[in-house]
């Protein structure tokens, strides 16, 4: 920490919008910094893991920069990590891409599956449902919309018990972020979506801070 302000690590494993995840992050009081260096994502206050592109690829890219230790290593400890497009599909315990199957992190249960809809990418702005006491989306209206780029989703939670869960629709119902605090993730960009991506981040720096 220096100041009041939360040191944040962009997970740097060659996937995501790794810079336009840090400025938005400094925009709302981060001291943020892009980095792979092992010690330092562990060390922060918190740990954003962006991605963008396949499955498959990113968890060879997480794995090549021993990012899947470092994520349950951290959350062993109880200490922040937010996954963002992709870097939220890693976390569950596979992905099934064009019938291949990859493990992910196994931070939660689930498959990542493709969605059943009439046009994908899912890309553009779209609306979601937070649950009541959501602390990632407080103070959030209900009319604003979040950036989505994405073919693959989590279409249901297998366990009978399931952290806090928003949810959104195309073509059909998909979750769009959860909260399983000192863990949570996106399936949709804030650091793409205006306001109301940057008031998302402000208040998980203000959980993490």
């Amino acid at each position: 920490m220096t100041g009041t302000r939360p040191e944040v690590v962009v997970l740097d494993y060659g996937s995501g919008n790794l810079r336009s995840a840090m400025r938005a992050l400094q925009r709302v009081g981060a001291q943020a910094a892009v980095t792979a260096d092992p010690d330092a994502a562990l060390a922060a206050a918190g740990l954003v893991v962006p991605g963008v592109g396949a499955f498959a690829a990113c968890m060879a890219g997480l794995r090549a920069v021993r990012g899947d230790e470092i994520i349950r290593m951290r959350l062993a400890q109880s200490r922040p990590v937010l996954g963002i497009c992709v870097g939220m599909q890693v976390l569950f315990a596979e992905g099934n891409e064009h019938g291949r199957r990859t493990a992910g992190c196994g931070a939660w249960p689930g498959t990542v599956d493709r969605l059943e809809a009439p046009v994908l990418p899912h890309m553009g702005w779209n609306t979601v449902s937070p649950p009541s006491g959501s602390r990632l989306l407080a103070g959030i209206g209900a009319d604003e919309r979040f950036y989505f780029v994405h073919s693959y989703a989590v279409r249901s939670w297998p366990a009978p018990e399931a952290p806090m869960l928003t949810w959104a629709v195309h073509g059909e119902r998909f979750v769009a972020a959860a909260e399983d605090w000192p863990l949570c993730a996106t399936q949709f960009h804030p650091e793409k979506s205006g306001d109301a991506g940057a008031a998302l981040l402000s208040n998980w720096l203000k959980e993490i801070g």
